[in-house]
């Protein structure tokens, strides 16, 4: 009996066994177990075929899905940029330009951002930062006197002129990003060069928009539907470069070169009305040695236009550096620990309402940009005294928002008069000057900020007073020479 149970042990272990019968079951039983396994087997088979097939199917819906939702935003962006005679008279090309344009710069500010903020204490930052304020005229220390003039006397190569601007910022992008991986000193004149750059294409295009306006499309909202597609190109645009951030800053500037490549094509593409016509360049080319005995004076409506988008400037620069540093050494009660979300609270404000302006330039109709101008410094001054009083989170967050929106809309009039009241002569020159005032404003306003005390009321109380009595006097000149237009159109 024990030898028998070693054997039937031996021959269960024996690979014969393994393929016969179970011990205490029948052939029959054998058998039909190994139907059941093969049914469960291919059952499972079967499910796992139809779940792959489904999820393939999911897979093809969800990129076809996507892909037409691509599609639609890339027909409905296509169809806005035609619309109202944009199509016809080659608007779009600028529009599109424009969008690419900031899609390249907002690669270029991803890749040189933090170098200054919040990387070093309070007062060594603050020192930096002034320093970085005054390194931001030079670019227009070259832009005024030189650039502007130029493109006056050589406006018949503007498309040029822009595409030129763009093959720039692609090489010094390359060059940067070389230097920010070596850490070489070229990093700043390349960094210059961008700068001058890319205020010599806002130029070149801003004096262009006239050319391709259509009959019924109002200059304001011409620029605002421009301002929105370079807002458009820049918020698609800053994820890609954040991306390739992530390999290393040198990356996104490389992008940024393959951005500005596609830019220098598209200017090229510009349609030949960029240009100015044989009788306005005769113009230019007669007016020359005029312009070099007196520089024509702009017209008294862009004045006051340039004096009220000074005023919004000024607040933009002081609020910029004053609430950084104040948000970051005394934030409100509860966000001790939530210094970035503050901040970004702020800043979001203002962008929001920066789009909100270009909305509303977008949308409404019969525009008086004169109006709007002295209308939106009124607007900041209101509120900037509202926000001394009563400083909070919500009133922060609300002088963000109305800065933004006043901005934006107030930058968008003072364009349209530069374009509606300045002869085309001297339009570049006058949209160069225009920069560097405003850019200048923008400065004394941050320095403003960077040498007051980070007291909350103290500081905004002095903003405050600035910007009320900068519109008292605006307001002042600009009824005082009221009559005089008046009096000369009938002549005219």
């Amino acid at each position: 009996m024990r030898h028998e149970q070693d054997s039937g042990a031996d021959t269960s272990d024996s690979p014969a066994a393994g393929a016969g019968p179970a011990a205490g079951q029948s052939p029959g039983q054998s058998t039909g177990d190994a139907g059941t396994a093969r049914s469960i087997a291919g059952a499972t088979a079967r499910g796992t075929g139809r779940a792959a097939r489904a999820t393939a199917r999911g897979v093809r819906r969800a990129g076809s899905a996507s892909g037409h939702a691509a599609g639609f935003t890339f027909r409905q962006a296509r169809r806005a940029s035609h619309a109202e005679g944009a199509g016809d008279s080659g608007l779009f090309r600028l529009i599109e330009l424009h969008a690419v344009n900031a899609a390249g710069d907002a690669a270029v500010a991803l890749s040189l951002a933090g170098t200054l903020f919040f990387q070093v204490p309070t007062a060594q930052a603050r020192g930096q930062v002034a320093l970085f304020l005054g390194l931001t005229m030079l670019p227009f220390a070259i832009v005024a006197p030189l650039i502007g003039p130029f493109l006056d006397r050589f406006s018949h190569g503007r498309r040029w002129a822009i595409g030129a601007t763009m093959a720039l910022r692609a090489f010094l992008c390359w060059v940067l990003a070389d230097a920010v991986s070596g850490k070489s000193i070229a990093m700043f004149p390349a960094a210059l060069g961008c700068l001058v750059a890319s205020k010599a294409y806002g130029v070149t295009r801003a004096a262009a928009v006239p050319r391709v306006l259509p009959p019924q499309l109002e200059l304001v909202k011409a620029n605002s539907r421009i301002s929105l597609a370079g807002l458009l190109g820049a918020a698609i645009s800053a994820p890609l470069a954040a991306g390739a951030a992530t390999f290393g800053p040198q990356w996104s500037l490389r992008y940024g070169f393959l951005v500005f490549v596609g830019a220098t094509i598209l200017a090229i593409l510009l349609p030949a009305r960029v240009d100015s016509s044989a009788g306005e360049e005769q113009l230019a080319l007669t007016s020359r040695s005029a312009h070099r005995r007196r520089r024509p004076p702009l017209p008294f409506r862009v004045v006051v236009g340039l004096r009220s988008n000074a005023g919004l400037r000024l607040l933009s620069g002081f609020l910029t550096m004053f609430m950084a540093f104040l948000l970051r050494a005394q934030p409100f009660p509860g966000w001790e620990h939530r210094g970035t979300l503050l901040l970004g609270l702020v800043i979001g404000a203002a962008g929001l309402g920066n789009a909100i302006g270009l909305g509303l330039g977008s949308m409404l109709r019969n525009v008086r940009p004169n109006i709007v101008v002295v209308s939106m410094l009124l607007l900041d001054a209101a509120v900037a005294v509202v926000v001394a009083v009563f400083y909070g989170l919500p009133t922060a967050i609300l002088l963000g928002l109305t800065a933004g929106l006043a901005q934006s809309f107030g930058k968008l009039s003072l364009d349209a008069l530069i374009q509606q009241e300045v002869p085309e002569r001297t339009r570049s020159s006058a949209f160069a000057r225009s920069e560097t005032l405003l850019q200048l404003a923008w400065v004394v306003g941050g320095f403003i900020g960077i040498a007051m005390p980070l007291k909350p009321q103290l500081g905004l109380g002095v903003a405050a007073v600035i910007l009320v009595a900068w519109s008292v006097w605006v307001v002042a000149t600009a009824r005082a020479r009221r009559p005089a237009p008046e009096a000369a159109s009938p002549s005219a």
